[in-house]
């Protein structure tokens, strides 16, 4: 009866040792932008599929939630999601935040029409154009600024590919975007004679736009959480992987030619 006794009392141990060494499941809040987060996609996204590793590396596993992009921001600030990915940075909306390194840079250009002669070397150039943006996105504090002293004129859609429409119609001038995410949409969403008739000044829009993984200051654990992340990116970095991910975007050549400038 003793030796069942101590049997059954080391299943049990062995049970709960095992239970205890499951990796933790964060759940992540994030919206759709394609090429980088997508529910289409298998990887769910190359900005995504970073943050996934990276966190693996840590010995973390994620669950994605895709929501409207504010949406995910407020509830993840006011502690319902463990994280939200992936964001450019904003002094006033980060408030409330914990903001990890960075997870990977976009490369914001300015699209417009190719029948038309367009150039610039500053915001200010873009004063008496109609540009399309997205209300929920970063592009940068100042650019944010002239729109509300009422320099630059914001002409806002709910979307990406409601803005690249709009630019197509003429009905805004101008309509920053990565290069990466006009690709994709281009591709995508638009006919090969549409995309041809969109052209990306060489100048970038946003010199650095650095995009981080960003945890509420009202979960006790985001601070650990966080250190975690941002080892396992350190890692992930090292490894060559992350190199390897960012590669994974195809883009037609006439596209690529077009998007590169010119």
């Amino acid at each position: 009866m003793r030796r069942h006794l101590c049997l059954l009392w080391g299943l049990l141990l062995a049970c709960v040792g095992g239970a205890s060494a499951q990796p933790e499941t964060l759940r992540i809040a994030t919206g759709e932008l394609p090429p980088y987060a997508s529910s289409a996609r298998a990887d769910q996204g190359m900005s995504l599929h970073i943050v996934r590793q990276a966190f693996a590396k840590a010995g973390v596993q994620v669950e994605y939630v895709f929501l409207p992009w504010t949406r995910a921001l407020v509830e993840t600030r006011d502690g319902k999601w463990d994280a939200t990915a992936a964001w450019g940075r904003n002094a006033e909306r980060d408030k409330g935040l914990l903001v990890s390194d960075n997870v990977l840079t976009e490369q914001w250009q300015i699209l417009y029409r190719s029948d038309r002669n367009f150039t610039w070397s500053s915001l200010q150039d873009l004063a008496g154009l109609r540009i399309g943006v997205v209300a929920d996105y970063s592009y940068t504090p100042a650019f944010w600024r002239m729109v509300k002293d009422g320099t630059l004129r914001a002409d806002v859609a709910p979307d990406d590919v409601s803005n690249l429409n709009k630019l197509l119609a003429g009905r805004v001038d101008v309509v920053p975007l990565d290069r990466n995410v006009a690709c994709d949409l281009l591709g995508a969403k638009f006919t090969g004679e549409q995309a041809r008739r969109v052209r990306a000044h060489p100048k970038l829009f946003v010199p650095d736009f650095t995009t981080h993984l960003m945890m509420s200051e009202k979960l006790p654990a985001s601070a650990k959480r966080m250190e975690a992340f941002n080892r396992g990116l350190k890692a992930l970095r090292q490894s060559g992987e992350y190199g390897k991910i960012l590669q994974q975007q195809p883009c037609a050549a006439d596209l690529a030619q077009a998007l590169q400038g010119g």
